[in-house]
């Protein structure tokens, strides 16, 4: 079991989240995660991610609790094992988009040469062509998610969470960047959990799990918390 939630409970100031909420997902699988808005699927992501503690119950990651790892372990971890795919792109506007792909190759040691290397091989492999020389403000709303895609998978995550990652794209980019997305996490077998409100993209992933009152119930009908 590569992530793991048990019990999670997170509240907003006396305004529950999350409530109790288990959660089993394994190497390989896409899961959507779905629900109203206020329902607290990001906020379900981002605890999962180590991006926010929780109130109270347990994030596993290969069996390690992250609330016990201290900042720069879950830091590393981010780093080297999590990418992260958002609503709008969150690329450094002054990096070209293979730059952008680039740094976190550097960051987690690779030569400058090797890290512009590999990041022209994503770039080109997600069919960025020669905007890849272009910084974000240059290029199209899809080429920029395409991008933020390959600086997702760069150091070949065992997670990526995408965070709405189709939903300031018209309905033609939404489609291209889904297929890309999935295609990409495939490429390096990570688990892939998208947070979205598009019924169209939650059905192209293999299992779709729906937040109802802070709790997750499994909407393909198999068991609520690992999809079995």
């Amino acid at each position: 079991m590569i992530l793991e939630a048990r019990n999670l409970l997170f509240d907003y100031g006396g305004s529950p989240a999350l409530r109790g909420l288990n959660f089993l997902a394994n190497a390989g699988e896409s899961v959507a995660i779905v629900g109203p808005s206020g329902c607290g699927k990001s906020t379900l992501l981002y605890c999962l991610a180590g991006l926010l503690q929780p109130t109270s119950g347990t994030v596993l990651f290969r069996g390690s609790d992250l609330a016990i790892e201290s900042d720069a372990a879950r830091s590393e971890l981010r780093l080297h094992q999590f990418g992260f795919v958002f609503q709008t792109s969150e690329l450094v506007c002054e990096l070209t988009l293979a730059e952008n792909v680039a740094l976190p190759l550097e960051l987690v040691g690779s030569s400058r040469r090797r890290a512009a290397t590999t990041a022209r091989g994503l770039c080109e492999q997600l069919g960025l062509g020669d905007a890849m020389h272009r910084r974000p403000a240059r290029v199209s709303g899809g080429q920029r998610q395409r991008a933020a895609i390959a600086r997702a998978i760069a150091v070949r995550p065992t997670v990526i969470f995408a965070d709405e990652p189709t939903g300031a794209l018209d309905s033609a980019n939404r489609s291209v960047v889904l297929e890309v997305l999935l295609a990409a996490a495939q490429s390096v077998g990570a688990l892939l959990l998208v947070v979205t409100h598009d019924s169209e993209v939650a059905a192209a992933l293999s299992r779709r799990v729906e937040l109802r009152d802070g709790a997750a119930v499994d909407a393909t009908g198999s068991n609520p918390v690992d999809g079995r």
